[in-house]
């Protein structure tokens, strides 16, 4: 019974000693510098403007949910796609039938301006 649990313990246990190795050899190879900018957030090349205790807005926060929600919702379509020709009429109606309810909700948040970047 655990024969087939070797393999997996044993990739496991590979990639801990491969991370290990890798984050031991950084600390030893890498150039070690002091200065005083070393630890400010860098993003995209451009300086930091304001602190972090900035609020963020709301809308930021709707869009991030939107995406996740269709971002999920689409993933069904997946399945689907595989044994499409295996359900035949029957599963191509309820998909249609999905993909009806997914584009009647991204038009409502449409008009209702969620999606607006202003």
């Amino acid at each position: 019974m655990f024969e087939t649990l070797y393999p997996i313990l044993f990739l496991a246990g590979l990639a801990a000693v491969i991370a290990v190795f890798f984050i031991v050899m950084s600390i030893w190879i890498g150039r070690k510098t002091k200065m005083a900018h070393k630890g400010q957030p860098y993003e995209c090349g451009i300086e930091p403007v304001g602190t972090t205790k900035e609020p963020v807005p709301i809308k930021f926060y709707m869009v991030a949910i939107l995406f996740i929600l269709f971002d999920i919702e689409v993933i069904f379509l997946y399945p689907w796609a595989v044994i499409s020709r295996k359900l035949g009429l029957f599963g191509f109606v309820e998909m249609l039938v999905f993909v009806v309810i997914l584009l009647v909700g991204y038009f409502y948040i449409l008009g209702r301006g969620a999606l607006k970047w202003d």
